[in-house]
């Protein structure tokens, strides 16, 4: 069984998350898990003056995704930065050209999920994902978000990020807070309640 992890990160929130994510689907027995960058679709010139290179460089390893890998997969989970409560651009160019899978209907039946970040802790986490829930419909996806059986998206002793439509994390005005241990927990029930799904679909 196969969950791929699809993200796009800008300053590196996202990533952190995506692996945490990795963690948790590969504590299920039976599941490979692949992690993969949408195309960047801004010009090097805009990323440097953004400040975005340099942390980008810690992640160039991870490979581009291929629309056609999505249909390999039994699961997958997206990761999107939130911008003005939508996912970011990159994202969505990256499925607006799923069209021949959906025409295919490549997509019917496989686990789908999303997680998000955002700077600000009431900066459009909840309307990101639900907005992004609506392409994995299309396509004919089961939906899965993070159950209230993740207790850490109950706390109130701290800023946090995390609710029942994902993980997520808040990154500060200037991008100067990473995800903090509770948001990575949440991230990696996430991934291993995902894999736990698909890995029931596929017997």
């Amino acid at each position: 069984m196969k969950v791929l992890i699809v993200y796009y990160s800008m300053y590196g929130h996202i990533h952190h998350l995506a692996k945490a994510i990795a963690e948790g689907a590969k504590e299920v027995t039976g599941a490979t898990v692949e992690m993969r960058r949408v195309p960047e679709t801004l010009p090097e010139e805009v990323l440097k003056e953004m400040g975005a290179l340099e942390p980008q460089k810690s992640f160039a390893h991870i490979p581009i995704c291929q629309v056609d890998e999505l249909a390999s997969a039994d699961a997958i989970i997206f990761g999107t930065p939130t911008r003005f409560g939508n996912m970011c651009g990159q994202m969505r160019q990256f499925l607006d050209a799923t069209g021949q899978l959906w025409a295919k209907g490549a997509l019917v039946g496989k686990v789908g999920s999303v997680f998000t970040s955002s700077a600000t802790q009431h900066g459009g986490q909840e309307s990101t994902i639900l907005s992004f829930h609506i392409s994995l419909l299309h396509h004919g996806m089961i939906v899965a978000g993070l159950p209230y059986s993740f207790q850490g998206q109950m706390r109130i002793d701290e800023m946090t990020g995390g609710s029942p439509y994902g993980a997520s994390t808040i990154a500060g005005g200037q991008g100067e807070r990473m995800p903090s241990e509770n948001e990575l927990a949440a991230a990696r029930f996430q991934g291993k309640y995902v894999a736990t799904i698909a890995i029931k679909q596929t017997k």
